[in-house]
């Protein structure tokens, strides 16, 4: 008979969100009890790979609204407002929490947390640790989670579907990874944060993790996904590898040139003005990819580059702000930034969109909940300010819990029977893929070709009749994922069974993206529309939503939450 385990909050992530989470969830409450649920050990969360720091203000030349305006005007007005000023106000009491658990900052000499530049902030509130901030605060996190045996953690336990009856969730089942059996896990309220879905295009800064399964298990529960279109490319990645280099190097002091020496930025056609590097991220990567197509870019094994100097920036201060980025160079590109240029090209590093919810991290279903990356809270509108999103965690991670905790307490537990019935339901469509499929599909082959169309059509610049393709191409690959060949019977450790559920994934995710970029015909943020190139405010400032509505993707409108700052003109 299938395991029924029972808690009062089932969150589904180890990382940053989910751990913030799961600790505000028991510090509100003596007697509540969470499970804990990733797919795999927490500290091999995605969080860990961040490097460049987390934003909050902490300085007399800044301010709560100053943090405000630069966050709505960095989303190109599409952040809702509401959110972006909580936010703002929350962050420094996060950091500040996550330093008396051992976050270890980086210090002025007077003792004063040290902060570093970041593009689209007006002043320096980017705290960091050296550059290894995810590492850190998902240490700290983790070893503070520890504290509490109230927190019951499930590790490699790949949840395949959301337990819903009557409407509201209940629960998850989960694929126990090593062991091969199902087991349902219920929940009077359930919070994902589970990340977002950067390997569904083929260079990306994301580890192989990040698959969109906590969006793919949202939509498919009828959940609509918001502002998809908006993927955000960083300006500055290790060809051929994806390896981020931070944009902390770029706040330090770092400078892009192309290959006839210029220091391209200073043109004004970029518009950024004298921000240079510190412009936004949207803006920088669409000049290096302009720079790049005007032939300006130097010939490598893994196609045209640019360069990001370091040089004049000297070893003592390199070896103590970034030493990280100078292990990196070396090992991945074999280069030493201390004395030679670093190669860069714009690579996928975070999707603005997600699980549509509104400020308290509540989605439109009883119960469910999102928080991180692969929430949508409408903090990053159209593009996410650097920074923002490690704090994003900790704020909405906190305040999703609290939420969920007053919802728990108002609800019956679920019906063992009824999680039973659906748990064994899902256990047997795993099970007759495990090594019964023999169809004619490679895996290998059909998530690269739906990572190829992805790139092709929501690249850095995008065009209608490219994502029409995209749209077309996506639908026939789902359509042909349904006769991909698994061989591999074993029920331990099935690496080829699970990533075959993260590719259906993948392609419900990149589906609403695609569609979603469709839809919005116009430029705004990180949706650059090569046929509609200005921001159309009176037919566009709106979110996008698709749900899964009668076995098929419906697109739909949500208003924007504006307040004191009006839309204007985006220049820097």
């Amino acid at each position: 008979m299938t395991e029924v385990l029972r808690h009062d909050i089932v969150i589904v992530g180890g990382g940053a969100a989910g751990l913030r989470a799961a600790i505000a969830a028991v510090e509100a409450d003596p007697d509540v009890s969470v499970a804990l649920v990733s797919k795999v050990y927490p500290m091999r969360s995605h969080t860990v790979s961040a490097e460049g720091g987390a934003a909050a203000v902490d300085r007399d030349d800044d301010s709560f609204e100053l943090h405000g305006y630069d966050t709505v005007k960095g989303s190109d007005f599409l952040g809702d407002q509401d959110v972006i000023q909580y936010f703002v106000q929350e962050a420094p009491k996060e950091l500040t929490r996550l330093e008396h658990w051992g976050c270890p900052w980086s210090r002025n000499e007077d003792g004063s947390i040290a902060t570093r530049a970041f593009g689209g902030m007006t002043t320096k509130r980017t705290w960091f640790a050296a550059d290894k901030v995810g590492f850190h605060m998902l240490h700290t996190l983790f070893q503070h989670s520890m504290r509490f045996d109230r927190i019951v953690r499930y590790d490699e336990q790949f949840v395949t579907k959301l337990i819903v009856d009557g409407g509201a969730v209940r629960g998850v089942s989960a694929l126990d990874i090593r062991e091969g059996v199902s087991r349902a896990i219920l929940g009077r309220a359930v919070i994902l944060a589970t990340g977002g879905a950067g390997i569904c295009f083929p260079f990306t800064t994301n580890g192989n993790i990040k698959t969109g399964d906590g969006m793919a298990l949202a939509y498919r529960a009828g959940v609509p996904l918001k502002d998809m279109e908006f993927v955000q490319y960083h300006p500055t990645g290790l060809p051929g590898t994806g390896i981020l280099v931070t944009e902390a190097t770029r706040g330090e002091g770092g400078r892009l040139f192309n290959r006839k020496g210029e220091r391209f930025l200073e043109n004004a056609a970029y518009g950024v003005g004298s921000k240079l590097e510190l412009g936004p991220r949207d803006m920088i990567s669409r000049a290096v990819d302009q720079e790049i197509r005007a032939g300006n870019g130097f010939e490598g094994p893994h196609g045209q580059y640019l360069h990001l100097d370091l040089t004049h920036l000297g070893r003592k201060l390199l070896e103590t702000r970034l030493p990280f980025v100078l292990e990196l160079c070396r090992t991945y590109v074999g280069v030493d930034p201390v004395t030679q240029p670093i190669p860069i090209r714009p690579v996928v590093h975070y999707m603005m969109g997600g699980i549509d919810t509104d400020i308290d991290g509540a989605t439109e279903m009883p119960g469910l909940y999102a928080a991180g990356e692969c929430g949508n809270h409408s903090l990053n509108g159209a593009n996410r300010l650097g920074s923002n999103s490690l704090t994003e965690c900790l704020v909405f991670g906190a305040r999703a819990a609290i939420h969920a905790l007053c919802f728990a307490k108002g609800v019956e537990a679920g019906s063992e029977s009824v999680a039973r019935q659906q748990t064994e339901e899902e256990a047997a469509r795993i099970a007759s893929l495990r090594g019964q499929r023999k169809g004619g599909e490679s895996l290998a082959r059909t998530r690269s070709q739906m990572q190829e169309v992805m790139e092709e059509g929501l690249g850095v610049y995008r065009n209608q009749d490219g994502m029409r393709v995209a749209v077309e191409k996506l639908a026939q690959i789902k359509e042909r994922a349904a006769d991909i060949r698994l061989e591999d019977t074993s029920t331990v450790f099935n690496t080829e069974l699970t990533a075959y559920l993260e590719l259906v994934n993948m392609l419900d995710v990149a589906e609403v993206a695609a569609l979603s970029g469709l839809a919005r015909r116009e430029s705004r943020g990180a949706h650059a529309c090569s046929d509609f190139p200005e921001r159309n405010d009176r037919e566009y400032l709106h979110h996008s939503l698709v749900r899964f509505d009668d076995r098929r993707p419906r697109v739909e409108k949500k208003a924007v939450t504006l307040g004191r700052w009006e839309p204007e003109a985006r220049k820097y």
